[in-house]
């Protein structure tokens, strides 16, 4: 009984350590591809921001967790257009400002545009 229970408490510690930062979170995904419009699409390293920030609700106070929101809400008229990336650009200045390594500053270290 007590190896099972031991077994039992490493097998939930390993998932917990698999599963994602945020508490609300159920999958990790590596990279989230956004439709950048006219300058072109951004594969946004999701998980190296989830990794690093820890943090959720720095990026999702803007928008809810959900496949196609930022479009979504662009279109609804609940987000400004570029209101993301002026967020993002932010984060990342000010993160350079203080030293830190931080992502890109410039339209197409983002911006895919083919």
């Amino acid at each position: 009984m007590k190896n099972s229970i031991i077994v039992l408490l490493l097998l939930l510690t390993v998932i917990g350590l698999n599963t994602a930062y945020c508490a609300d979170e159920k999958v990790i995904k590596e990279f989230v591809e956004i439709s950048g419009g006219e300058k072109g699409n951004i594969t946004f390293p999701h998980e190296k921001h989830q990794k690093t920030l820890k943090d959720c609700m720095i990026c999702h106070n803007l928008f809810p967790k959900k496949t196609g929101v930022i479009a979504e809400m662009i279109t609804d008229g609940k987000l400004q257009k570029k209101q993301v990336m002026n967020h993002c650009l932010a984060c990342h200045r000010e993160m350079k400002k203080t030293g830190e390594k931080t992502g890109p500053t410039s339209c197409f270290q983002c911006h895919n545009k083919q």
